[in-house]
């Protein structure tokens, strides 16, 4: 049976919207917690970009080094760089870092051609830049190459045809389609999915923005299409919907919907490895990593999605939870009591010394082996709150205490 995998672009696409950023070290955070929750892959962000390639390199290194518990830090988590499909750009990033799996993306609408390009490239040039970085990249190593057709939702079917077939004589594994202005709909780009699948006969992976709130609908929408061909489809997602313009495909609105929409629950599509109870953890440390709190009704992690006080709801929900409940909260990871200290706080930072480190050190339960070990990781913690400009979360402060080389490295940014 053919499969919906889900590829999460949270540090690539998520990352690059305007007024946000994060550190390296958060986006490291998120990795991790995208592979505890059993994410199929991440893209990770930009081989190209000088100050991608320390983080790069950590992260592949990541699925090499064990944690405490004996397993590697990045299990499962495919890790995933975005280039233009340009053969010199592919060369620098395969070369800088170890990136194995690309994502090779060109504009393919006649829109883009013209009003982008201005004219310099013909559809022939589009396809022949693309599979000499398809081949360039395979050259070099990459293990799996997909190739991205941007603004596909606006180009000719029978060019994202000729686009396909070519990448996939070329060696390229997947097709992704990308609706860069949420111009599709879930009819259209469901048709439009369903031929391509027929036609190009490769995975295909659906890269859908919200411009019309229906980044969600639309990628389920053209995913289940390919599967019904017998294709495996593969969704880009971010953690809360984060994205350019009005934002991407929420990751646990995609999830939910496969899981316990009337028709598609029946259907078996979804990766079964997805452990649905990290959403709230996840969710939340990437709204206080971007410095966006979560809208309140946002799906399954917003403060209003079990909240009832209208008297026949609250009735109901009392009496029976599935009467005004589609799932549990539960299988979010909602539900734990959360301690919130209103007295005396001991913190460290960036100004921080030794015994305020050790007492909130103390706190998760880890221990310093001499005074050495304990000046490493002050040192360590400090850098680390200038990079991210805000009190370090416990999931940071664990990392560096694990892995403090691999901190080192993903607080080093040399201009």
């Amino acid at each position: 049976m053919a499969k919906i995998r889900i590829v999460d672009v949270t540090n690539r696409d998520g990352e690059q919207t305007a007024r946000i950023v994060l550190s390296k070290l958060q986006k490291t955070i998120i990795n991790i917690m995208l592979d505890q929750m059993g994410i199929y892959g991440s893209e990770l962000g930009f081989p190209l970009s000088p100050h991608e390639w320390e983080y790069i390199n950590a992260n592949v290194d990541l699925t090499q080094i064990n944690d405490h518990d004996g397993e590697p830090v990045i299990r499962q988590l495919r890790l995933e760089g975005w280039s233009r499909a340009v053969a010199a750009d592919v060369e620098v990033a395969l070369r800088k870092t170890k990136v194995k799996n690309l994502n090779l993306s060109i504009s393919t609408s006649q829109q883009m051609l013209e009003w982008k390009f201005r004219g310099k490239f013909s559809r022939d040039d589009i396809i022949k830049m693309m599979t000499d970085a398809v081949r360039t990249a395979l050259e070099g190593g990459c293990e799996v190459v997909g190739i991205n057709a941007e603004d596909a939702s606006r180009t000719d079917l029978e060019f994202l045809k000729d686009f396909g077939l070519a990448g996939k004589e070329a060696g390229a594994q997947i097709l992704r389609y990308c609706d860069t202005l949420g111009y599709d709909d879930p009819f259209s780009i469901s048709e439009r999915i369903a031929w391509l699948a027929r036609e190009v006969g490769m995975p295909l992976e659906l890269h859908c923005h919200n411009d019309l709130g229906l980044a969600v609908a639309n990628s389920i929408a053209g995913a289940v299409a390919a599967c019904d061909e017998g294709v495996d489809a593969y969704i880009n997602t971010t953690v809360n919907g984060v994205g350019e313009r009005a934002g991407n495909a929420d990751l646990v609105s995609v999830v939910l919907a496969l899981r316990h929409s009337s028709q598609l629950s029946q259907r078996g599509y979804l990766d079964e490895g997805i452990d649905l109870t990290k959403a709230w953890r996840l969710a939340n440390y990437v709204a206080d990593a971007f410095g966006l709190p979560i809208p309140i009704n946002q799906v399954g992690v917003g403060a209003n999605a079990f909240a009832h006080e209208s008297g026949i709801h609250a009735d109901g929900a009392l009496k029976d939870r599935s009467n005004y409940e589609l799932y549990d909260f539960e299988e979010l990871g909602r539900g734990q009591t959360e301690e919130r200290r209103t007295g005396r706080e001991i913190l460290t930072g960036q100004h921080g010394g030794t015994s305020g480190l050790e007492y909130v050190y103390s706190r998760l339960d880890l221990a310093f082996r001499d005074a050495e070990h304990t000046r490493q990781t002050l040192h360590l913690v400090q850098y680390a709150n200038l990079c991210n400009q805000k009190q370090l979360t416990e999931e940071e402060l664990r990392f560096i205490y694990h892995h403090p080389d691999i901190a080192r490295r993903l607080l080093t940014l040399t201009p």
